[in-house]
């Protein structure tokens, strides 16, 4: 583990919640996240790079439509999904109702934040949007959240934008030094950088590989 913050090159302000808000104002999924090849491609990837086969308890903010939130309960015992604009939390609400085991759950974080305990978290298409203080603020809620030996995956889109402060490629460095986590395999995409990242167990080692966990080596 590490025990300083790393340095977060300063390009500004956090994306104001009225980006958002407009974003939402005409559409019920501005990104079209449920119809884009790249996305379905990109949840595929997000979902393989995960270690374990089952989560207990999985935590996505930035859930947006929600379409991520359905594969990730494929996955997991329990799924709690959030999102600062209403109309994204009532659009995951409405797509995942068939699954009684996901809440979502209006929050803007990091100042809010669900209760309870998490081996899974998940930040999807969300860090690039805080600025140097929220993010870090993000990543220490997110450490304290988890269990020892949860699970952490980041997936960020590559190309510039307004209103993105960074691209996936540069907080990648940044989060690969986040102290409290040990940074595990990821996949470097052209258009996003996806990493995974553990809390080590309580006495400081790390969780065993998909292979080691089934005996293979």
């Amino acid at each position: 583990m590490k025990d300083a913050d790393p340095p977060v090159r300063d390009t500004g302000s956090s994306t104001p919640g009225g980006y958002f808000a407009r974003m939402y104002a005409d559409a019920s999924d501005p990104w079209d996240l449920a119809n884009r090849w790249y996305e379905r491609r990109k949840y595929a990837l997000t979902l393989a790079a995960l270690p374990r086969r089952r989560y207990r308890r999985a935590f996505e903010p930035g859930c947006s439509a929600g379409v991520l939130t359905g594969m990730l309960a494929e996955r997991c015992d329990e799924v709690v999904a959030a999102d600062r604009v209403e109309r994204a939390v009532e659009t995951a609400a409405a797509r995942n109702r068939d699954h009684p085991h996901v809440s979502v759950e209006h929050l803007v974080v990091p100042d809010q934040w669900p209760t309870g305990r998490f081996d899974l978290v998940v930040l999807s298409e969300l860090l690039y949007y805080f600025d140097d203080t929220q993010l870090r603020k993000v990543l220490h809620r997110t450490v304290a959240s988890l269990e020892p030996g949860g699970s952490l995956v980041t997936v960020h889109w590559n190309h510039p934008v307004p209103e993105h402060r960074l691209t996936g490629e540069q907080l990648h460095p940044y989060l690969e030094t986040v102290p409290g986590l040990v940074s595990g395999p990821g996949f470097a995409d052209p258009d996003f950088t996806l990493g995974t990242y553990t809390r080590p167990l309580s006495d400081g080692t790390s969780p065993p590989s998909p292979a080691a966990a089934e005996g293979l080596v």
